[in-house]
């Protein structure tokens, strides 16, 4: 896990939430934690409903599954490993885990399980932990507003032993009307050049240095020793393989583009085919990023990217995924 990252993210949210909201939150954190306290359903639902929202347009999991899994989880925030570790989701320590722990009995004498700072950072765990383990791959498929499909697909992956647990998260959104929340999505604060670092690159190339000027008096740049472009506005396929004597489909095969796509202005371009391999050997997904964006980023084919990271071309990427970016 990457924890600077987290925490960076975790900052980040915090800052884009109103000053009410927030004191709201930190009243009920106050009452939550008062001893003998146990906190309600409704009251659950009142104080995480934002942050699963906000989960939810940053990884497109369902703030009404989210919400329902933390109520089921732990208690509706009264478990010991809640109260204690902040761990709304029952998460286990699991290979690579080298945060803090607790132990606890549980299926077994003394598990581990996760230890978090703060409750939202359990809720941001959660979503990293299901976006990016293989056997809930599909779950991102789903419709976000079919909470019924996702509640069937936890069980179907594994995620509890309960045979009756999609059951009980289906109950517990219907009881709660939790499902309205999932209409919320869409609300991400986040700007386009946020969401795709690649396009936020101005055409003038203070990103790279021109190599060369080409007999059109357009500049030509190298990025991972691959020739390209930013193109203009009005730019076409047809246009670029005028401009630097070479074939049209060319200019859309070596960018993994169709020939009737549309290109946008400032877009990287190249002009040869990308390399098999980056001299980095990850890259951490940001807002937004697909496996295309990383492509045209690192200037590597998206064909070997697939196949590095065992993921789909069009597979969903997740903010703080490492995607392998060589074979080693």
């Amino acid at each position: 896990m990457n924890f600077v990252y987290r925490s960076e993210q975790r900052n980040i949210h915090m800052q884009k939430i109103p000053l009410v909201i927030l004191f709201f939150l930190v009243t009920v954190f106050a009452i939550a934690q008062l001893p003998g306290r146990k906190i309600t359903k409704e009251e659950y639902i009142e104080l995480y409903k934002s942050i699963a929202i906000e989960e939810m347009n940053i990884y497109h999991i369902p703030a009404s599954i989210t919400l329902a899994q933390g109520i089921l989880e732990s208690a509706s925030g009264n478990s010991t490993l809640a109260r204690t570790a902040n761990n709304h989701f029952g998460i286990k320590c699991h290979k690579g885990w080298n945060g803090p722990t607790m132990h606890m009995d549980d299926d077994a004498k003394n598990e581990c399980f996760r230890k978090y700072s703060d409750p939202q950072e359990s809720f941001k765990d959660h979503s990293i932990f299901l976006a990016t383990r293989y056997r809930y791959t599909f779950l991102f498929d789903l419709e976000l507003t079919d909470y019924k499909a996702w509640a069937k697909g936890l069980k179907k992956a594994g995620y509890a032993t309960n045979p009756k647990y999609h059951q009980l998260l289906i109950d517990i959104i219907e009881d709660y009307q939790l499902h309205q929340f999932d209409l919320q999505f869409g609300n991400t604060g986040f700007t386009l050049a946020e969401q795709h670092p690649n396009y936020s690159k101005k055409s003038d190339g203070e990103d790279f240095e021109a190599i060369s000027i080409s007999g059109s008096n357009r500049k030509i740049y190298k990025n991972n020793g691959v020739k390209f472009i930013y193109a203009r506005k009005n730019d076409t396929f047809y246009q670029i393989a005028q401009d630097f004597n070479i074939y049209t489909w060319q200019v859309y095969r070596y960018n993994e583009l169709k020939k009737n796509d549309q290109i946008r202005e400032g877009e990287v371009l190249y002009l040869e085919r990308k390399q098999n391999k980056s001299t980095k050997a990850y890259h951490s997904v940001n807002p937004g990023e697909n496996f295309r964006d990383i492509s045209q980023l690192y200037g590597v084919r998206l064909k070997k990217l697939s196949k590095y990271n065992s993921l789909r071309k069009d597979a969903k990427l997740f903010p703080g995924q490492r995607i392998k970016l060589s074979k080693k």
